[in-house]
């Protein structure tokens, strides 16, 4: 199996929310600059993990993204399917026809793998995972890292909804 881009996308999304959760609503630009994942990727992906009930929008002044169900009732597989990604690994999809229509010859044994992971994925919770010490060590230096960014490149001041730079309305 190969888990794309969209499905590791939505659970490191999933995984810095949950993290962050506590604080309040997190926007997708808190997500997308300390994650390294484009802003649109994230509306995507944001909007199809709202549809499963997987988070919820909070909007006005101080809005973002809040978990949907707490941390521990969330798991891992639950984000991938909901963005649509499949946790299979054999060749036809599980459509039994992998082999000139018919089952292959070691269709069993890729089905029982892919029952096993999706079990695996299915019993880890965002709560499981983000209380491992080396999950809240990366946390932190990421948090750190976005921080320093953030004091590097202020918001630039507005006047009337204008950005003033050095003096000059742009």
């Amino acid at each position: 199996m190969k888990l794309s881009t969209k499905g590791r996308y939505a659970v490191t999304a999933m995984m810095d929310l949950a993290i962050h959760d506590h604080q309040g609503p997190v926007t997708l630009a808190d997500i997308s600059q300390c994650q390294g994942i484009s802003l649109s990727y994230l509306e995507q992906l944001f909007a199809k993990l709202r549809k499963e009930g997987l988070v919820e929008g909070v909007r006005g002044p101080g809005g973002g993204y809040r978990l949907g169900r707490p941390s521990s009732q969330i798991s891992i597989a639950e984000i991938i399917n909901a963005v649509d990604e499949n946790i299979d690994v054999t060749r036809c999809l599980g459509n039994k026809d992998c082999h000139g229509g018919e089952k292959c010859l070691t269709h069993q044994l890729w089905e029982d793998l892919s029952g096993r992971l999706y079990g695996f994925l299915d019993n880890l919770t965002l709560a499981s995972f983000i209380n491992r010490p080396e999950i809240r060590e990366v946390s932190r230096r990421q948090d750190t890292i976005a921080s320093r960014i953030a004091t590097m490149f202020p918001p630039r001041p507005t006047i009337g909804g204008t950005t003033v730079v050095a003096g000059a309305a742009c």
